[in-house]
C-alpha cells in the first residue's frame, strides 16, 4: 500500500526548515557587521543547512525501516548541533529554524507510525 501523501509532511517541513537556516547562515557569512562575516563556524553552519535539506529530500524517498531509522538518527544529530553551533555564533534565527526542523522530524515519525498501524489493521 502507498504512503499517503500526508505522511510526507513532516520531512517537507524539515526541509523548508533547513533552507530557512541555511538562509540566515548566508546572510550572516556574507554580510558586514554580523559578527561572523566570513567565520569558519557560520561556514560549518552552512554546510550542515545544506546536508540536512538533502537528508530531508532523501527522507521522503527511503523505504526500509533500518534506513529510516538511521537517516532519522543522523538528521536528529545534525539538527541539535547545527542548533548549537547557530546559537554559539548569536544567530538565534538559526535555532529557530532547527526546532522548526525537530517538529517537523518528529511529525514525520509520528505520522509514518500510524501510517504503519493502518496498514497492518
Amino acid at each position: 500500500m502507498p504512503q499517503p501523501r500526508l505522511s510526507k509532511v513532516g520531512a517537507i517541513l524539515l526541509f523548508i526548515a533547513s533552507l530557512a537556516g541555511l538562509a540566515v547562515a548566508l546572510y550572516a557569512y556574507f554580510t558586514p557587521l554580523t559578527g561572523v562575516t566570513g567565520s569558519i563556524g557560520a561556514l560549518v553552519v552552512i554546510l550542515a543547512c545544506v546536508a540536512l535539506a538533502v537528508m530531508a529530500l532523501i527522507l521522503t524517498a527511503a523505504k526500509g525501516h533500518g534506513a529510516l531509522i538511521a537517516l532519522r538518527f543522523l538528521i536528529f544529530i545534525g539538527l541539535v548541533g547545527t542548533c548549537f553551533a547557530g546559537l554559539l555564533l548569536h544567530q538565534w534565527w538559526i535555532g529557530v529554524a532547527m526546532a522548526i526542523g525537530l517538529l517537523g522530524l518528529v511529525l514525520d515519525m509520528v505520522r509514518h507510525a500510524s501510517a504503519n498501524r493502518l496498514a497492518h489493521s
